[in-house]
């Protein structure tokens, strides 16, 4: 009897202990690093460089909102690296190739970008195809439409056209100041604040996070399921394009597949958030503590000057780590 009873008890501590470290565990890992980073290199912990990573997590955090909000009906959107590049591409090519103004610009990305939100969410929701799958055949079908809409090239102010001409169109200064501090990093902030709310505060982001725990349970509660999907999806690309969009004025040229290199850290920033404060399912506030964690390690390891060819195999192994949290606790 007390043999069980001391079992029982050896139980609930490693339990909780399990807990306090699912719940507490990344925002230790980033005091960790923080600290680390700052004994090897007194500069880590300047204001400069910590402005320099809010700036770099800022593109990468609003993609994975996007993520996050489709992780939230219980699906998963893998082409918006590649909806984050048709974005760039286009806003950057009608100021150069077309010299349209700002507004045209940014509402022709958006509006391409929704409609590859719209074709997920029909071949998802109609054809019932798995998220997974047909947002992997998005990725290609976008990539390779972004790749033969800029004919492969760079789309940059003063490019040589293939008739042998110059562009003659520029980028409007009121655009190049959105990628720029403190900018950048504003919009990142309202984009995690207004997503938060929405998906914490309101009606349709509970019905969200209903259907992300129970769909069958949610339609027969008499929530419209396929509609709060298609949202998903439609929100998803929305915000893969304003990743785009902000990435366009931060480089200030169009470069090709230019969003891919975010989409594995949206990714990671994404699961990472599930455990933050023991949420235990997708939000806002989680991805943006998943994106100043990778982006901690990433200032951190090109201080102490790692080559940047092994970064992805640090971003790997945090994002398999965080899905190997992840998916325990949903078991347990």
């Amino acid at each position: 009897m007390e043999a069980n009873m001391t079992t029982k008890i050896k139980e609930k501590k490693a339990f909780d202990l399990f807990q306090f470290f699912y719940k507490y565990g990344t925002i230790i890992t980033i005091v960790a690093l923080i600290i680390i980073f700052s004994a090897a290199n007194s500069n880590f912990i300047q204001g400069n460089n910590i402005v320099n990573i809010l700036r770099s997590i800022s593109i990468v955090t609003i993609i994975a909102i996007g993520i996050t909000i489709s992780l939230s009906v219980d699906g998963f959107d893998l082409s918006v690296g590649s909806v984050a590049s048709l974005s760039n591409a286009i806003v950057i090519s009608m100021f150069v190739w077309l010299s349209q103004n700002t507004l045209v610009a940014i509402i022709s990305a958006i509006a391409a970008s929704i409609v590859v939100g719209a074709l997920n969410s029909f071949m998802i929701v109609k054809m019932r195809i798995p998220d997974m799958l047909m947002t992997l055949a998005t990725m290609f079908i976008i990539q390779g439409t972004a790749l033969t809409y800029t004919k492969g090239a760079t789309v940059s102010q003063n490019m040589v056209m293939p008739d042998g001409t110059m562009a003659e169109g520029l980028i409007s200064p009121f655009f190049a100041k959105i990628g720029e501090v403190p900018w950048i990093i504003i919009i990142m902030v309202v984009t995690v604040l207004i997503v938060h709310i929405f998906l914490n505060y309101t009606k349709h982001g509970r019905y969200m996070y209903v259907i992300g725990g129970n769909k069958e349970a949610a339609r027969l509660s008499g929530i419209p399921v396929n509609k709060y999907k298609v949202a998903a999806y439609l929100l998803s690309a929305l915000f893969a394009s304003i990743g785009g969009i902000v990435l366009a004025s931060r480089v200030m040229t169009s470069e090709i597949n230019s969003g891919a290199p975010y989409l594995m850290d949206s990714v990671a920033a994404a699961f990472i958030g599930f455990s933050v404060l023991g949420a235990g399912k997708a939000n806002a506030f989680g991805t943006f503590i998943g994106a100043v964690l990778i982006g901690i390690l990433q200032n951190g390891l090109v201080m102490l000057s790692v080559p940047y060819y092994a970064m992805d195999i640090v971003k790997g192994t945090v994002l398999a780590f965080a899905l190997a949290i992840t998916y325990y606790k949903q078991k347990s």
